[in-house]
């Protein structure tokens, strides 16, 4: 089993209530449903106020290498990417469990 956890950072100036915040929570928060190879999914806001904090984070397990890689190329995933692409970074960790 591979956990993959993805760890954002909202740029300089953006809230995270902005409508196209809103909507890539929202893509995010749907692909748990929308793609199999996912066996657990949660992703959500980090509750913890520090200036080495994130701001959201997932924190998702599939099968094996193939089944990242089908998430990764995964329509829904990809389109959820270019929401975030526009608005924050990241940091990714892929670890075997």
């Amino acid at each position: 089993m591979i956990r993959h956890l993805v760890l954002f950072k909202l740029n300089e100036g953006v809230a995270k209530d902005e409508p196209r915040v809103l909507a890539g929570v929202e893509a995010f928060q749907a692909l748990g449903k929308q793609i199999d190879e996912l066996r657990a999914w949660e992703c959500g806001w980090n509750i913890t106020v520090r200036d080495i904090a994130y701001d959201f984070a997932i924190n998702s397990l599939v099968d094996d290498p193939a089944a990242l890689q089908a998430y990764l190329a995964h329509p829904a995933h990809q389109a959820g990417v270019a929401l975030w692409r526009e608005f924050a970074t990241w940091v990714v960790a892929d670890i075997e469990v």
